[in-house]
This record gives structure tokens, sequence and C-alpha cells, in this order.
């Protein structure tokens, strides 16, 4: 009888794992539950559909179960994970549809359920038009409501508040953003927060408004049964015709209690580098796993479609007998508000004087061309290295122009320890149309130098 193998979970890293394994071996059977009723999707282009930069949500899906079917993976949709028996593997699953719960047993078993969001713990949250925005059914429920809609709030300063934001203003909706912490994007320095929210209120002045330090407290619905406004903890009532909760999200493994799986950071599952669990014949990948941070060399959890990939990949080739090895992750993210770039590589200033290092850092504003080239943009980066051993902590970028170039060029620099006076010297392609003669990320390792030789 050929290997069983069970995949739970249909987001990016369980169709990776079955579609990778698929190509390395053709005797093992996949079978892949989810409790979805689509499987293998871009999520992180839902914020693009929204605003209409992808107008059919069909766009953002990979793979259909009919090519997994071609594959010869059978899927498995509307089918929810609710136990896990190690000592006799197998899996406790419930049909949706059908409301019956039934054994699946396995020979290797991946999880990869990935992240829910999490629901703060505020009156009336069960009100009509109060959103997440996690799976294509949430993004066309957003859509429908926002094209009926004039003023929106979104709860949270994250990422997805502002990719939505970006998609509410250009539906020339009013928006509120409401966050509890004294600025947005907390994983960026303070300053740098700053420059992001200046830009995004200065952009679309009056239609957009932030507040920091501020709690929602209640919301208010109408005769309905939909909300009307959220009141905050400063007694501000603020109406609305729909909510967007940014809340963040937390690994989606509450099934394994009894499992006897160990649990890591935030309760995401504790891997190896081959993805490996700790119990035998059980991997795990994605969203619900934590991370290695390869600048602290400590245990995080940062969700990322990227590093789900990655890990889906790596996986599969490792139960299919190979040797792939995943290091960990750098915290690389990036996301825009219209034409502004905003992007971290590493930790912060104030992440590295909390992990006990001897942070210096140098900001640098400059034109990402030659001065008189057409169609220039401006570029700020903020590059942070450590005094004691010259190496690179982290990077924060944000701007008009081409910010991820100089951000990249980071990456291989912290991975390999490159020192700063090896560094400010790298020979990076220059002409006109693509840079000024030195490049600002060269400019910034120059002035951290001489800030720690001086």
């Amino acid at each position: 009888m050929a290997e069983q193998v069970v995949i739970i979970g249909g987001g990016a890293a369980g169709p990776k794992t079955a579609a990778k394994l698929r190509r390395e071996r053709s005797d093992i059977k996949i079978d892949l539950y989810t409790q979805e009723d689509i499987i293998s999707y871009s999520a992180c282009g839902l914020p693009y559909f929204l605003e209409n930069t992808i107008q059919n949500y069909e766009t953002l899906i990979i793979r259909t179960p009919e090519d997994f079917q071609k594959q010869n993976i059978d899927i498995h949709l509307k089918q929810r994970c609710i136990d896990v028996d190690t000592d006799n593997q197998y899996v406790l699953m419930e049909d949706l549809t059908t409301n019956t719960k039934y054994k699946k047993p396995y020979n290797i078993l991946v999880i990869a359920t990935g992240a829910k969001p999490v629901i703060p713990n505020i009156p009336n949250i069960n009100l009509k038009n109060i959103f997440t925005l996690r799976t294509i059914q949430d993004g066309i429920n957003i859509k429908e409501k926002m094209l009926q809609s004039k003023k929106a709030v979104l709860l949270g300063g994250g990422y997805i508040s502002i990719e939505v934001m970006e998609a509410f203003v250009q539906n020339n909706l009013q928006v509120t953003l409401i966050e509890k912490e004294p600025q947005i994007l907390k994983m960026f320095d303070e300053d740098f927060s700053q420059r992001i929210t200046d830009y995004i209120i200065g952009r679309n002045p009056g239609q957009v408004n932030i507040l920091l330090n501020e709690e929602v407290v209640a919301f208010s619905g109408n005769t309905e049964g939909g909300v009307k406004s959220v009141i905050t903890n400063t007694g501000k009532e603020i109406e609305t015709d729909l909510v967007v909760l940014g809340t963040g999200v937390r690994p989606n493994t509450d099934f394994l209690i009894n499992s006897g799986i160990k649990l890591s950071i935030k309760n995401s599952i504790k891997v190896d580098k081959t993805l490996k669990t700790s119990k035998n014949g059980v991997y795990a990948a994605g969203d619900c796993t934590d991370n290695f941070n390869l600048i602290t060399n400590r245990y995080t959890w940062v969700p990322m479609g990227s590093t789900a990939n990655k890990e889906g990949r790596c996986a599969a080739i490792n139960i299919a007998g190979g040797n792939c090895l995943f290091d960990g992750i750098l915290n690389s993210t990036i996301t825009k508000y219209f034409e502004f770039t905003i992007s971290i590589i590493g930790i912060s200033y104030k992440e590295a004087l909390e992990y006990g290092f001897q942070p210096e850092f140098a900001i640098v504003t400059k034109k990402d061309k030659a001065g008189y080239m057409p169609n220039i943009g401006t570029v700020t980066l903020k590059l942070i290295a450590d005094k004691n051993t010259h190496t690179i902590l982290g990077i924060q970028g944000i701007g008009d122009g081409e910010v991820n170039q100089r951000i990249n060029t980071v990456i291989p620099a912290i991975l390999s320890k490159t020192k700063l006076e090896s560094f400010m010297h790298l020979d990076l392609p220059y002409s006109p149309p693509y840079s000024p003669a030195i490049d600002p990320v060269l400019n910034a390792a120059q002035i951290i130098y001489q800030k720690i030789n001086s």
C-alpha cells in the first residue's frame, strides 16, 4: 500500500507541500484537507482586489482542486481538523457540510493551518458589516459593502490596515484608523513610523484620520443590525458604514491542545530546520509554525506568505527523502501606500537595544537616480549596525523612489555578516537612470562607519 501523506490546510504552505511532494515522489498517496471552499490562493492580494487593481477574485486563485487532481492529489474542501492523535496516527475531521466526524489515518502528517484573525472582546462586535480580511470570501464581502459606503473605520495600525486604507481612499471613502499604541507599524522605529503617518495624512488631507493612543470600547448598531458608529475610550463616537478589524492574527493551532505536539511562541508549532515537529511523522509549515530569527538567534513568530511557501517546499523535499534545511528569517517585509513604499528588514534600533546589541544608525534621504534624470523619486533609509562587530542589523526604507532595490541590497550583507568597511565599498551597478554615483544605502553605511570611528 502506498504511503499516506495527509496535509491539513489549503492556504500557502499546504498546497505548496502537496505540489512539490508530488513532483518529488509519484508513489505517495496525498490527501489535502481545508475548511474553506477555495484552495491555494493569494490572501496577500486581497487588498488589491478591494481597490480594483485586481478586478476578479479568481485571479488570486493559484490552483483549483481540478488542477491538483491532475497531479493525483486529492483535495477535500470544507473539512476541518478538530483533533490529532499522534500515537495512533490519525486526524479527527469534521465535514462542515454534514457536521459528521470521521478519522483519517496517516503515515506522514503535515500541519499547515496558517493563522486566524484576533477578534477583540468589544461589546457589539458581532454587528453586521464588521469584517476581518483573511479569506477570499472576506474580500468579496468587504468589497460589496465598500461600494455602498461613504465612511469606514480600521482597527489596528499594521500592514493590512494600511493596504485596506489605500483601497478605501481609492474608492472615495472617508477613513479613520484607530490604533491603541502610540504609533502605527510598530515594527518600525518611532521616527520612521511618524514619517509614514505624516505621508498618509498629507496625501489625502481631510479624507484620512489616524487616531493614536486610542482604543475602541464599543460598537453602536442601527435598526438593521449593522454597525453605525464606534466609540473610543476618550469618548469619541465615529460614524461609519463598515469596520475592518486589523487587530492581528494568531496561529491556528487550537485543535492541537491534546496532541502532544510541542508549541512555541503564541502557540505556534515548534519545528526544527527540517520542519519536523516534536512528534515522529508530523511536519508543520507556514503561519502556524515558529520562526528562527537569524539576527537575534531567538525564536519568534512572523506570519508571511513568502515564508510559508519556502517552508512548504522544504517540508516536501524532506518527506520525499531529500535534505532541505530552512535556517530562519530576517523579518523582511514590504508594502506600499499608493506610490509610497514602506519596508523593513532585520531588527529596528529599539529592538537592537532590547536584544543587547550596541547599535548605531544613520538616516539618509536622497534621490533614487541622478538628479538631472526625469522621473526621479526620493528614498529615505535608516541603516542600523552594531558598534562592536560592525555588522548590519537592519534597515528601514520609505519613499516614492526605488526603495526595494536598496533594501534588498542589505539582505546578503546581513546573512554573510559583512562588515561596514566592506559594505560601504560594494561595487553596486551605476547608471544615471538607476542610481546616483554613490547609492543611498552606501552613504548610510559610510555615515555609520564615521560615527563609530570618530
